[in-house]
């Protein structure tokens, strides 16, 4: 028998929806939205639903459009209720900004969940200062990220129109459009908003050049996705 629970809203906005199917000792869940402060309590909420007598706990995370530190505490979370119930559990299918985090955080992108587990074995004496030595860089280049994120996402409205841009322009896809942006913030050192701020009003036919440190990271990025 499959049953269907409706997402389960969080307190207050809600950032993150999880759908649960249940089929007889399995369990899809399909979390949509972002993980953000607050994912963590709608997946507990979610785990203290599920029937008794769950022998596998799947995790689709297609619909997860972004993701920040809480994200890891989110699998975190995951890989404690394995353990302490004796259930498999994967979270796979990652895609877009959330892959990316994942990349940064030194995870397994195909299941995280998987070095989630092998983050939490001991390590060797010898290992351990490099090893703290390395997370700590990663989780520093993650908050940057993180945080410029952030800010793209205050910066919504012109970046999407910038993303139009080249979607049109250059017959790139969304999320390549969305790398392209970024890569050009970063190879000229501009601000990610002012980035698409100058792709945007150049587009018309009596629209500003973007500065020559811009047209140039820009130009090495479209050639790096082949446009």
């Amino acid at each position: 028998m499959t049953s269907a629970a409706p997402p389960r809203p969080a307190e207050g906005p809600a950032t993150l929806l999880i759908e649960e199917r249940v089929d007889t000792d399995r369990a899809l869940l399909v979390p949509r939205g972002e993980l953000v402060h607050g994912c963590v309590d709608t997946l507990a909420d979610t785990l203290a639903g599920l029937p008794a007598g769950i022998g596998r706990i799947d995790l689709d995370m297609s619909g997860v459009v972004f993701m920040d530190t809480a994200g890891l505490q989110f699998l975190d979370l995951l890989d404690g209720y394995g353990h302490r119930q004796s259930v498999a559990v994967t979270a796979t299918n990652w895609n877009g900004q959330p892959l990316r985090t994942l990349e940064l955080a030194g995870l397994d992108t195909t299941d995280p969940l998987r070095s989630v587990s092998r983050r939490t074995a001991p390590e060797p004496a010898p290992a351990r200062s490099a090893v703290a030595a390395e997370r700590s860089e990663r989780l520093h280049v993650l908050q940057e990220e993180v945080e410029q994120l952030r800010q793209a996402i205050v910066s919504r409205p012109v970046i999407d129109q910038a993303r139009g841009v080249l979607m049109a322009l250059h017959a790139c896809t969304p999320d390549e459009a969305w790398q392209i942006l970024r890569e050009t913030s970063q190879l000229s050192n501009t601000k990610l908003r002012t980035v698409a701020a100058a792709v945007t009003a150049g587009a018309g036919n009596d629209g500003p050049v973007p500065p020559a440190e811009v047209r140039t990271a820009l130009r090495t990025a479209l050639a790096r996705f082949g446009r």
